[in-house]
């Protein structure tokens, strides 16, 4: 089956730095509902619209075209005592951002009575090479469609 709009896609990927060292790789397929509803980054779309299991590409996107630009008014330094104790460094919590939307905050260093927050994504301002290989398709059914994501076996469970 040709991956189009409302298909569900199993993939296998890799992330790599420019230069070929890894940061991530699947163990189990990742799977999303295909066709604009913001489940993987809009140029793995573009790249595998049309596609059929067994297509495998190669991506080298910017930094703006991955994860985005590096946004500075997203770190933070909090006063540590506005956290519950036992704050660590790699810790998540979520939080407002300037324009009042949600954001994940990461505990990057904690500094004395400073707690370092980080709200960009980890590989945010970063180039990667992403190495795709579809590995399954299948008709997403009414109920993905309406909610925007796939349910079941390496989807959303409600």
């Amino acid at each position: 089956m040709k991956i189009t709009k409302d298909t569900v896609v199993s993939l296998q990927f890799k992330i790599a730095e420019p230069t070929g060292k890894l940061i991530e790789e699947s163990k189990e397929p990742m799977v999303y509902l295909h066709g604009g509803y913001e489940n993987t980054l809009p140029k793995i779309e573009e790249a595998l619209d049309g596609q059929e299991p067994g297509y495998q590409v190669v991506l080298n996107l910017g930094p703006e075209d991955a994860f985005g630009l590096r946004n500075e008014s997203l770190v933070q330094v909090i006063p540590k005592t506005q956290f519950p104790p036992g704050v660590k460094v790699g810790g998540q919590l979520e939080g407002r951002g300037e324009d009042g939307s949600v954001v994940a905050f990461t505990v990057m260093k904690i500094k004395g009575p400073e707690v370092h927050l980080d709200g960009n994504h980890p590989l945010a301002g970063k180039a990667l090479r992403f190495t795709l290989k579809v590995v399954g398709t299948r008709a997403a059914t009414a109920e993905e469609i309406a909610h925007r994501h796939v349910h079941g076996a390496g989807g959303h469970h409600h």
